[in-house]
């Protein structure tokens, strides 16, 4: 469960963000999950621990907020060398409407979590839509970083991060 500290969370995506899709996106409507979040899925070879150890130092909590739910526990993190996460609820999954009036399907959701809190989330998929709803709908700071889904995590994006964690209040 996520601790009751006042460091920030960052909420962690894998799709697009850990796994770049590369110049094949995968059409989302047609995986087949049970075999997607699985050891054996091709992608996870482009997992590094160097990607574990840049995530591990950062200075926040680390969730995953992804559709990979207590998956992401189980396949991903052991890849990446970091411990069990904390893991976020999220609705169930929407298929190809991700948005639900203009928001993201997770982004109410994260904001709940969050309680408050100062969180970062790294996303592929965040539009304006969800940073203004975000501002109007969240006490604390947030930032909502998107990560270009064919490329994933890149070291442009851990500088972004680790800048804005970095802040005062």
């Amino acid at each position: 469960m996520i601790r009751g500290s006042n460091q920030p969370l960052l909420f962690l995506d894998v799709d697009g963000t850990l796994l770049p899709r590369g110049g094949d996106a995968f059409a989302v409507d047609e995986v087949d999950w049970a075999a997607w979040q699985q050891p054996s899925n091709p992608l996870l070879s482009s997992l590094s621990r160097d990607l574990g150890d840049q995530l591990a130092a950062l200075a926040c909590e680390l969730v995953w907020a992804t559709g990979w739910g207590e998956d992401a526990n189980r396949v991903i993190a052991p890849l990446l060398g970091l411990p069990r996460l904390p893991v976020v609820m999220l609705p169930i999954y929407p298929g190809s409407d991700y948005y639900d009036d203009e928001l993201h399907w997770k982004t109410r959701t994260l904001v709940n979590v969050a309680g408050g809190r100062p969180f970062v989330w790294v996303d592929d998929e965040l539009r304006q839509q969800d940073r203004t709803w975000v501002r109007g709908n969240h006490s604390g700071r947030a930032l909502l970083h998107r990560v270009d889904g064919t490329l994933g995590l890149l070291d442009a994006d851990f500088t972004t991060v680790a800048e804005w964690l970095s802040e005062s209040p």
